[in-house]
């Protein structure tokens, strides 16, 4: 891990969705040096499926050696937002940083978006962002070194980053429009920069998408915590850029990756908007380790058969699969699929060239993901990711 340097002793960090995951990992970070972090989060009360609220993570704070002001917010409300700023201003002094980490996400398409939805994530990642944004920098103008960092992708504007949940990426570009606009606005005098990971990390929400098994496939936090880190040390005058983690972290001298890794050594799932083209994806993928969703057959001659949804696309899987996919992936993955069609399917991809059937795989299988019938098809047309 990136080691703690002091340089964010007494800097006061208002962290957006800090009571779990990637938020959480970053205000532990910083907590190590000595920061004071709001905790500016919904849950207040125990989740039934998710772990932690913001009384929780404040206690991991405080234990790390940090100071916490957990605050019940809702990005989507100003009151409650300025409400927070407000008493962070009161407790510390002032806000030195901005980390906005809250979003919202669903990976379906127009017709099958409702407008509630479309609502809930513009209005968390596009507006909560500008918002928190707009109230927090009249106090980062006071801070000798004051940063925005915003947990969104690079502006990748290639169409099939659009076609199978249009809504969800206008809402989190929204975040990454934020830091091009402001970055520029506040030249010279704040901060402003995204970072986005290069593989999947390892998140209560992810373990619900993906099911028993998909957190091997992960990075944790932690990758995400060391990159915030080293970008939150930086004089202002870095600003504007938009970040992978990975290829940040080279740029700081780590070299061990594996360490960031859930189990180290298994295939990566890679993450949304970073290639330029659908076939380059595909290689990075096969690079990392995982089976390419949406490759089309190799071989023309290819007729998959006229079976249900769930057949068909492990036919057409099976018309894409091949020595070298293999080699690449050395991994056994089973399917429980729940809903209309019920079933259990394996793709082994570890042994020979490669083979998929109905039943559990003859051989104990890697990974294990359970998920409604529905979800999976969604998921290898490219409509549904079970990493995010």
């Amino acid at each position: 891990m990136l080691q703690n340097t002091g340089k964010l002793a007494g800097c006061t960090l208002f962290i957006t969705g800090a009571s779990r995951g990637i938020g959480k990992a970053i205000a532990l970070k910083a907590a190590r040096d000595g920061a004071n972090i709001v905790i500016a989060a919904k849950t207040a009360e125990p989740h039934p499926k998710l772990p932690g609220t913001i009384y929780t993570a404040a206690q991991e704070v405080e234990a790390a050696g940090g100071k916490a002001l957990p605050c019940v917010v809702d990005i989507r409300d100003e009151q409650q937002i300025g409400d927070a700023v407000q008493k962070a201003v009161d407790a510390f002094g002032g806000i030195d940083i901005l980390v906005n980490n809250a979003s919202a996400i669903s990976l379906t398409g127009t017709l099958e978006t409702h407008m509630k939805k479309v609502d809930l994530m513009l209005g968390i990642n596009l507006r909560g962002t500008y918002l928190t944004s707009k109230l927090v920098i009249p106090h980062l103008l006071k801070s000798r070194n004051p940063h925005i960092l915003n947990l969104s992708p690079p502006l990748n504007l290639n169409p099939v980053w659009f076609k199978n949940h249009t809504a969800y990426t206008m809402a989190k570009y929204g975040m990454s429009m934020c830091v091009l606009g402001m970055a520029e606005e506040f030249r010279g005098q704040i901060a402003v920069n995204a970072l986005w990971p290069r593989t999947a990390i390892q998140t209560a929400a992810m373990d619900m998408l993906g099911g028993e098994g998909v957190s091997k496939q992960c990075r944790k936090a932690d990758i995400i915590a060391d990159a915030a880190y080293a970008i939150l040390s930086r004089p202002k005058d870095y600003t504007g850029h938009f970040l992978v983690d990975e290829e940040f972290l080279r740029e700081q001298g780590v070299k061990d990756f594996d360490q960031y890794a859930v189990q180290p050594g298994h295939p990566l799932l890679p993450d949304f908007f970073l290639d330029e083209t659908p076939e380059s994806l595909v290689e990075k993928m096969e690079q990392h380790g995982a089976t390419p969703a949406f490759k089309p057959p190799s071989s023309s001659s290819y007729t998959p058969t006229s079976g249900g949804p769930v057949e068909t696309t492990f036919d057409v899987i099976k018309g894409v699969i091949n020595e070298d996919v293999v080699k690449s992936t050395q991994g056994i993955y089973q399917f429980d699929l729940s809903g209309e069609h019920t079933g259990v399917w394996f793709l082994d991809l570890k042994t020979g060239s490669g083979s998929v059937g109905q039943g559990e795989s003859p051989t104990k299988a890697d990974v294990v993901m359970k998920m409604d019938s529905s979800d999976f098809s969604k998921m290898f047309s490219g409509n549904l990711s079970p990493w995010q």
